[in-house]
């Protein structure tokens, strides 16, 4: 530490300290990859992916610090993979990469679970639940079929003259 004197005032000098490195992807993100074979995905490859086939799900965990059970969730998706009467492939979305690629899909909470079956969307699944009902609300996802993501495309109205239209 130094003291710099100018006129009446004296500055004291701290060291300036960084700040601390926080991975942009977890470890527990990380190990979807390394250990369970999810794939990493992003808005040029999702649909790349998911054009392979079958059900697939997506997570997006969002940032560890501001959203720990997105944590929780990555820990638990494998097992929820083995509880599931349908097989399903997991991809995991780089932190940085996240919310571009969720507001794709009409995702603005986290964590979420995107699920897509033969490249179209499907469903979304937010935040962290207890395991019966998670297994629940998986096995309903996994049952539902496709449809339009919540934000692609404009919805079509009408056009006609006549009594049905507005005044």
């Amino acid at each position: 530490m130094s003291n710099d004197s100018t006129g009446s005032e004296t500055l004291v000098k701290l060291p300036v300290q960084p700040p601390k490195a926080v991975p942009q992807d977890s470890p527990l993100v990380q190990r979807l990859v390394t250990e369970f074979g999810a794939t990493w995905v992003d808005e040029q490859s999702i649909q790349d992916w998911a054009a392979l086939g079958g059900d697939r799900v997506v997570l997006f965990a969002g940032d560890a610090v501001r959203f720990p059970e997105g944590q929780d969730v990555a820990v638990v998706l494998p097992e929820l993979r083995g509880a599931a009467s349908r097989r399903f492939e997991i991809a995991v979305v780089p932190r940085q990469k996240e919310e571009a690629l969720a507001r794709r899909y009409g995702s603005n909470r986290w964590p979420t679970l995107l699920f897509l079956r033969d490249g179209q969307y499907v469903t979304t699944l937010s935040g962290m639940h207890d395991w019966d009902i998670y297994v629940r609300e998986v096995e309903r996802a996994l049952a539902l079929p496709v449809s339009r993501a919540p934000t692609i495309g404009i919805p079509v109205v009408s056009a006609t003259v006549g009594d049905a239209g507005c005044h």
